[in-house]
């Protein structure tokens, strides 16, 4: 029998080396090469050459097309991200942090599937049935229609799945303790992950079955394995969530069936997760209004507006580099806005140690923000507070200019519907929402002026007191 043939892959991007070293020569990772054996598939041959033969038919763009009918998750916000619902005959990936309430989510929301008369199922590679039940149990939810198992062969999930009582719903928890017989490595590398979410999502678009995969995540927030995976299935949702706070945001970042960048937000409760149909109000319900550094930002994630607290504060340092400490932000945007405050404002902020914060624990990622960011630094450094009833947005240049941003008007009309009267925007914003009052700026220079208003009647509250 001949030798079996062995390669070496990169557990972090996937590259093929022919001799194991230890640095990756693709992506530069230490200690990332894993030795696996090459499986040599006739079959593959026979089937492209007997497939070549056959001329493609090619179909009209204007013609006829089916509808794909969607399943209800029984959870508005779950549905939000989905755009709609599960779409039958899908593949989606679902990634998080250890602890962060992936598996209850899923495990909830089988049981509002099972509810509707749905088939579900319920595949755990980590856990056992017992371990499920009892999870299930503390969740009041062990008296519900749903199928357990515990495997971690994909064959044995195929048969399965091509059953006639097949599930409509598949849950693999999680996709990196899965293994296929044929492939010689361990479970979890980079071969052992495609080949199987291959086997899955293949059998699941032919018996129209709905199927979700968890995945776990790096120390870098990425999803482990190959990048093929977040490409091989039609939707990818992180689940984030601060472990100090009782808030989970459910985020689609690819979406073939609806909006990408969607947000649903959770609160976790002794219950199990609960849905937030308001969160710009839970966000903001344990706000200081009269707090130096505070600015509420009316951001947007995906189609729904939300309205969160930009938290800034500037304190003295004596250390040769200042600390600079971000919380639900991108650390190099903040440096970028604290280097156009010195240079075009004349800020003198670089000997100060700057820490920022989004309060409620979510993740902001749009450039709306940076004028919000902007009047935090301002407001915290002259300790002078801005007026709670005051939203902002807009984005801010290079050379200190204040830029529009997109859908004033949806930003506008949520932070009406919370009770604001004020907002800063940019100059050159196109609105048509009425009823708020509008304070134009078009450069980080007159941010001053809108403290000038609020300082003096600081200062006249001072005196009426004294």
């Amino acid at each position: 029998m001949a030798k079996p043939l062995t390669q070496f892959v990169c557990q972090q991007c996937g590259s093929v080396h022919t001799k194991w070293s230890g640095q990756c020569g693709q992506c530069r990772a230490w200690h990332s090469l894993v030795e696996e054996t090459v499986v040599a598939s006739s079959k593959l041959t026979s089937s492209t050459s007997k497939s070549s033969q056959n001329k493609l038919e090619f179909l009209s763009l204007d013609g006829h097309t089916i509808e794909l009918p969607r399943m209800n998750s029984g959870s508005s916000e779950f549905d939000r991200v989905l755009g709609g619902g599960f779409v039958k005959g899908s593949a989606i990936l679902l990634g998080g942090d250890p602890g962060i309430g992936k598996s209850t989510l899923l495990l909830q929301t089988v049981v509002l599937l099972g509810m509707q008369g749905f088939k579900t199922a319920y595949i755990s590679g980590e856990e056992s049935v017992n371990q499920i039940r009892m999870r299930a149990r503390r969740l009041g939810l062990n008296h519900a229609n749903v199928q357990l198992a515990a495997s971690t062969d994909v064959g044995d999930i195929v048969k399965a799945m091509k059953s006639a009582d097949a599930p409509d719903l598949i849950v693999i928890d999680s996709i990196q303790t899965m293994y296929v017989d044929e492939i010689g490595s361990s479970p979890g590398t980079v071969s052992q992950v495609r080949g199987a979410a291959h086997e899955l999502i293949t059998v699941a678009k032919q018996k129209n079955i709905v199927l979700v995969l968890v995945g776990h995540v790096t120390k870098d927030g990425q999803i482990a394995g190959p990048k093929l995976l977040e490409h091989m299935v039609d939707t990818v949702l992180y689940f984030e969530g601060e472990r100090g706070h009782q808030f989970r945001i459910l985020r689609s970042v690819k979406n073939r069936f609806g909006a990408a960048n969607e947000i649903g937000v959770f609160e976790m409760a002794e219950v199990g997760l609960v849905e937030v149909t308001n969160p710009s109000q839970i966000f903001l319900s344990n706000r200081d209004g009269d707090c130096s550094g505070s600015v509420v930002f009316a951001g947007l994630e995906g189609t729904r507006p939300v309205l969160t607290e930009i938290q800034a504060l500037v304190a003295p340092s004596h250390l040769a580099t200042p600390r600079r400490a971000v919380v639900g932000w991108d650390p190099n945007r903040l440096a970028m806005i604290i280097a156009v405050l010195a240079t075009r404002y004349g800020l003198a902020i670089a000997d100060k140690e700057v820490y920022l914060n989004v309060a409620g624990g979510l993740k902001v990622g749009e450039p709306a923000a940076d004028l919000a960011v902007a009047i935090a630094l301002v407001s915290s450094l002259a300790s002078i507070p801005l007026p709670s009833n005051t939203v902002v947005f807009g984005e801010v240049g290079l050379s200190g200019e204040v830029r529009m941003v997109g859908q004033a008007d949806t930003r506008l009309r949520e932070a009406m519907k919370l009770g604001f009267t004020d907002a800063i925007v940019p100059g050159k914003v196109k609105v048509q929402e009425k009823g708020l009052n509008l304070k134009l700026i078009n450069h980080v220079k007159e941010i001053s002026r809108l403290f000038a208003d609020t300082n003096s009647r600081h200062v006249k509250s001072e005196q009426s007191v004294h």
